[in-house]
Protein backbone atom coordinates (compact mmCIF):
# COMPACT_ATOMS: atom_id res chain seq x y z
CA UNK A 1 0.00 0.00 0.00
CA UNK A 2 1.33 3.46 -0.90
CA UNK A 3 -1.00 5.67 1.17
CA UNK A 4 0.62 9.04 1.87
CA UNK A 5 -2.56 11.01 2.52
CA UNK A 6 -2.62 13.37 5.48
CA UNK A 7 -6.37 12.98 5.82
CA UNK A 8 -7.35 11.73 9.27
CA UNK A 9 -9.36 8.90 7.72
CA UNK A 10 -6.24 7.55 6.03
CA UNK A 11 -3.73 7.78 8.85
CA UNK A 12 -3.52 6.25 12.31
CA UNK A 13 -2.91 8.49 15.35
CA UNK A 14 0.15 8.15 17.54
CA UNK A 15 -0.12 6.67 21.06
CA UNK A 16 0.71 10.08 22.56
CA UNK A 17 -2.15 11.62 20.63
CA UNK A 18 -4.47 8.96 21.94
CA UNK A 19 -3.27 9.52 25.48
CA UNK A 20 -3.97 13.24 25.32
CA UNK A 21 -7.58 12.57 24.41
CA UNK A 22 -7.89 10.08 27.25
CA UNK A 23 -6.63 12.40 29.98
CA UNK A 24 -10.15 13.58 30.66
CA UNK A 25 -10.79 10.14 32.14
CA UNK A 26 -8.06 9.46 34.71
CA UNK A 27 -6.86 5.89 34.94
CA UNK A 28 -8.09 4.95 31.49
CA UNK A 29 -5.99 4.24 28.43
CA UNK A 30 -7.18 4.55 24.83
CA UNK A 31 -8.79 1.46 23.39
CA UNK A 32 -6.87 -0.42 20.75
CA UNK A 33 -8.63 0.66 17.55
CA UNK A 34 -6.84 -1.56 15.02
CA UNK A 35 -6.58 -5.26 14.29
CA UNK A 36 -3.53 -5.68 12.07
CA UNK A 37 -0.04 -4.16 12.07
CA UNK A 38 2.16 -4.32 9.01
CA UNK A 39 5.17 -2.67 7.37
CA UNK A 40 5.18 -1.05 3.97
CA UNK A 41 8.46 -0.49 2.10
CA UNK A 42 8.47 2.78 0.19
CA UNK A 43 11.29 4.30 -1.84
CA UNK A 44 11.84 6.75 1.01
CA UNK A 45 11.73 4.24 3.86
CA UNK A 46 9.64 1.86 5.96
CA UNK A 47 6.20 2.78 7.27
CA UNK A 48 4.17 1.16 10.03
CA UNK A 49 0.57 0.51 9.02
CA UNK A 50 -2.39 -0.04 11.33
CA UNK A 51 -5.14 -1.70 9.33
CA UNK A 52 -3.37 -0.46 6.17
CA UNK A 53 -3.20 3.14 7.44
CA UNK A 54 0.26 4.69 8.07
CA UNK A 55 0.80 6.05 11.56
CA UNK A 56 1.66 9.67 12.25
CA UNK A 57 3.31 11.53 15.11
CA UNK A 58 1.37 13.79 17.52
CA UNK A 59 2.28 16.69 15.19
CA UNK A 60 0.89 14.75 12.22
CA UNK A 61 4.21 13.87 10.63
CA UNK A 62 4.39 10.58 8.77
CA UNK A 63 6.35 7.96 10.71
CA UNK A 64 8.94 6.58 8.33
CA UNK A 65 12.35 5.06 9.12
CA UNK A 66 15.20 3.88 6.92
CA UNK A 67 16.21 0.81 8.92
CA UNK A 68 14.17 -2.39 8.54
CA UNK A 69 15.21 -3.64 11.98
CA UNK A 70 13.88 -0.48 13.60
CA UNK A 71 10.65 -0.73 11.61
CA UNK A 72 10.20 -4.30 12.84
CA UNK A 73 10.79 -3.21 16.44
CA UNK A 74 8.21 -0.43 16.09
CA UNK A 75 5.77 -2.90 14.57
CA UNK A 76 6.30 -5.23 17.53
CA UNK A 77 5.44 -2.46 20.02
CA UNK A 78 2.11 -1.83 18.30
CA UNK A 79 1.37 -5.55 18.03
CA UNK A 80 1.97 -6.10 21.75
CA UNK A 81 -0.78 -3.68 22.74
CA UNK A 82 -3.74 -5.58 24.15
CA UNK A 83 -7.21 -4.13 24.64
CA UNK A 84 -5.75 -0.70 25.33
CA UNK A 85 -2.77 1.29 24.04
CA UNK A 86 -0.23 2.02 26.76
CA UNK A 87 2.44 4.52 25.59
CA UNK A 88 4.69 3.56 28.52
CA UNK A 89 5.21 0.19 26.85
CA UNK A 90 6.21 1.81 23.55
CA UNK A 91 9.56 3.53 24.23
CA UNK A 92 10.88 3.22 20.68
CA UNK A 93 7.73 4.77 19.23
CA UNK A 94 8.09 7.61 21.73
CA UNK A 95 11.72 8.23 20.73
CA UNK A 96 10.90 8.20 17.01
CA UNK A 97 8.07 10.67 17.58
CA UNK A 98 10.42 12.89 19.56
CA UNK A 99 12.99 12.83 16.77
CA UNK A 100 10.47 13.66 14.06
CA UNK A 101 8.48 16.27 15.99
CA UNK A 102 11.13 17.90 18.15
CA UNK A 103 14.52 17.43 16.51
CA UNK A 104 14.11 17.14 12.75
CA UNK A 105 14.87 20.54 11.24
CA UNK A 106 16.59 21.73 14.44
CA UNK A 107 19.58 19.38 14.49
CA UNK A 108 22.14 22.18 14.76
CA UNK A 109 20.51 23.70 17.84
CA UNK A 110 19.90 20.33 19.48
CA UNK A 111 23.55 19.37 18.93
CA UNK A 112 24.70 22.66 20.46
CA UNK A 113 22.41 22.25 23.46
CA UNK A 114 23.53 18.68 24.02
CA UNK A 115 27.19 19.71 23.77
CA UNK A 116 26.72 21.88 26.85
CA UNK A 117 26.59 18.71 28.96
CA UNK A 118 30.33 18.37 28.36
CA UNK A 119 30.86 21.51 30.44
CA UNK A 120 29.39 19.89 33.55
CA UNK A 121 30.02 16.23 32.81
CA UNK A 122 29.49 13.93 35.79
CA UNK A 123 32.93 12.38 35.26
CA UNK A 124 34.55 15.68 36.22
CA UNK A 125 33.14 16.01 39.72
CA UNK A 126 34.79 13.67 42.20
CA UNK A 127 34.28 12.82 45.84
CA UNK A 128 36.95 13.96 48.29
CA UNK A 129 36.19 11.06 50.64
CA UNK A 130 35.74 8.26 51.65
CA UNK A 131 38.79 6.78 50.03
CA UNK A 132 37.10 3.64 48.70
CA UNK A 133 34.61 5.79 46.76
CA UNK A 134 37.44 8.06 45.55
CA UNK A 135 39.27 4.98 44.27
CA UNK A 136 36.19 3.59 42.52
CA UNK A 137 35.62 6.84 40.68
CA UNK A 138 39.25 7.20 39.66
CA UNK A 139 39.56 3.62 38.39
CA UNK A 140 36.33 3.79 36.38
CA UNK A 141 36.31 7.39 35.18
CA UNK A 142 39.95 8.26 34.44
CA UNK A 143 40.25 5.77 31.53
CA UNK A 144 37.12 7.21 29.90
CA UNK A 145 38.41 10.77 30.24
CA UNK A 146 41.72 9.66 28.73
CA UNK A 147 39.86 8.00 25.85
CA UNK A 148 37.85 11.18 25.32
CA UNK A 149 41.02 13.23 24.90
CA UNK A 150 42.80 10.73 22.66
CA UNK A 151 39.89 9.57 20.47
CA UNK A 152 37.46 12.49 20.48
CA UNK A 153 39.78 15.40 21.06
CA UNK A 154 37.66 16.49 24.03
CA UNK A 155 39.76 17.48 27.03
CA UNK A 156 38.12 17.60 30.46
CA UNK A 157 39.36 18.93 33.76
CA UNK A 158 38.31 17.28 37.02
CA UNK A 159 37.74 18.59 40.52
CA UNK A 160 36.48 17.50 43.93
CA UNK A 161 33.21 18.80 45.29
CA UNK A 162 30.37 20.47 43.44
CA UNK A 163 31.72 23.96 42.74
CA UNK A 164 31.42 24.83 39.03
CA UNK A 165 34.48 23.94 36.98
CA UNK A 166 35.58 25.92 33.92
CA UNK A 167 36.43 23.57 31.07
CA UNK A 168 38.78 24.40 28.17
CA UNK A 169 37.21 26.71 25.59
CA UNK A 170 37.29 24.11 22.82
CA UNK A 171 35.55 21.41 24.88
CA UNK A 172 32.00 22.42 23.96
CA UNK A 173 32.99 23.35 20.40
CA UNK A 174 34.53 19.93 19.79
CA UNK A 175 31.56 18.16 21.36
CA UNK A 176 29.13 20.15 19.18
CA UNK A 177 31.16 19.32 16.07
CA UNK A 178 30.91 15.60 16.86
CA UNK A 179 27.20 15.77 17.66
CA UNK A 180 26.41 17.50 14.38
CA UNK A 181 27.36 14.28 12.58
CA UNK A 182 24.30 12.53 14.04
CA UNK A 183 20.80 12.53 12.56
CA UNK A 184 17.55 13.32 14.46
CA UNK A 185 16.89 9.72 15.52
CA UNK A 186 20.44 9.34 16.81
CA UNK A 187 20.26 12.67 18.64
CA UNK A 188 17.04 11.57 20.34
CA UNK A 189 18.79 8.48 21.68
CA UNK A 190 21.94 10.39 22.62
CA UNK A 191 19.92 12.93 24.57
CA UNK A 192 18.20 10.28 26.67
CA UNK A 193 21.46 8.43 27.37
CA UNK A 194 23.17 11.66 28.40
CA UNK A 195 20.41 12.75 30.76
CA UNK A 196 20.15 9.27 32.29
CA UNK A 197 23.93 9.05 32.92
CA UNK A 198 24.70 12.72 33.51
CA UNK A 199 27.62 12.32 31.14
CA UNK A 200 27.98 13.12 27.45
CA UNK A 201 31.38 11.42 27.47
CA UNK A 202 29.99 8.14 28.82
CA UNK A 203 27.28 8.33 26.15
CA UNK A 204 29.76 8.86 23.32
CA UNK A 205 31.97 6.08 24.71
CA UNK A 206 28.96 3.77 24.62
CA UNK A 207 27.78 4.57 21.10
CA UNK A 208 31.35 4.38 19.76
CA UNK A 209 32.01 0.99 21.30
CA UNK A 210 34.43 2.02 24.06
CA UNK A 211 31.95 0.90 26.71
CA UNK A 212 29.27 -1.77 26.82
CA UNK A 213 25.78 -0.76 27.91
CA UNK A 214 26.31 -2.55 31.23
CA UNK A 215 29.63 -0.82 31.89
CA UNK A 216 28.25 2.58 30.85
CA UNK A 217 25.35 2.25 33.28
CA UNK A 218 27.54 0.99 36.12
CA UNK A 219 30.22 3.65 35.93
CA UNK A 220 27.57 6.35 35.63
CA UNK A 221 25.98 5.16 38.87
CA UNK A 222 29.02 4.56 41.05
CA UNK A 223 27.86 7.17 43.56
CA UNK A 224 24.32 5.79 43.77
CA UNK A 225 25.52 2.21 44.06
CA UNK A 226 27.95 3.19 46.80
CA UNK A 227 25.20 4.87 48.81
CA UNK A 228 22.92 1.89 48.33
CA UNK A 229 25.62 -0.47 49.59
CA UNK A 230 26.09 1.65 52.70
CA UNK A 231 22.59 2.77 53.58
CA UNK A 232 20.16 0.83 51.44
CA UNK A 233 17.33 2.47 49.49
CA UNK A 234 13.64 3.12 49.96
CA UNK A 235 11.04 1.84 47.52
CA UNK A 236 10.57 5.23 45.85
CA UNK A 237 14.30 5.57 45.11
CA UNK A 238 14.41 2.08 43.61
CA UNK A 239 11.40 2.87 41.42
CA UNK A 240 13.09 6.01 40.11
CA UNK A 241 16.25 4.05 39.37
CA UNK A 242 14.26 1.35 37.57
CA UNK A 243 12.50 3.99 35.44
CA UNK A 244 15.83 5.58 34.50
CA UNK A 245 17.24 2.19 33.56
CA UNK A 246 14.22 1.50 31.35
CA UNK A 247 14.70 4.82 29.54
CA UNK A 248 18.42 4.13 29.19
CA UNK A 249 17.81 0.68 27.72
CA UNK A 250 15.28 1.99 25.21
CA UNK A 251 17.65 4.70 23.97
CA UNK A 252 20.48 2.21 23.65
CA UNK A 253 18.20 -0.20 21.77
CA UNK A 254 17.25 2.58 19.35
CA UNK A 255 20.88 3.43 18.61
CA UNK A 256 21.75 -0.25 18.23
CA UNK A 257 18.94 -0.73 15.70
CA UNK A 258 20.14 2.29 13.76
CA UNK A 259 23.60 0.76 13.40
Amino acid sequence: MNDTSSNNRDTAPSPEGQTKSAKAKPGKLPIRFYKNVSINKELSGYRILLDERPIKTPKRKLVEVNQEKLALALKAEWEKQDKHIDPTTMPLTKLVNTALDGISGSEEQVAADLAQYALSDALCYRAAHPQDLVARQKNAWDPVIKWSKEELGITLKTTTGVMPLTQPKKTQEKAAHILRTYDPLELAGLHVLTTMTGSLIITLALVRGRLTAKDAWNIAHIDEDYQLSKWGADEEALERLAWRRKEFNAAHQLLSLLH
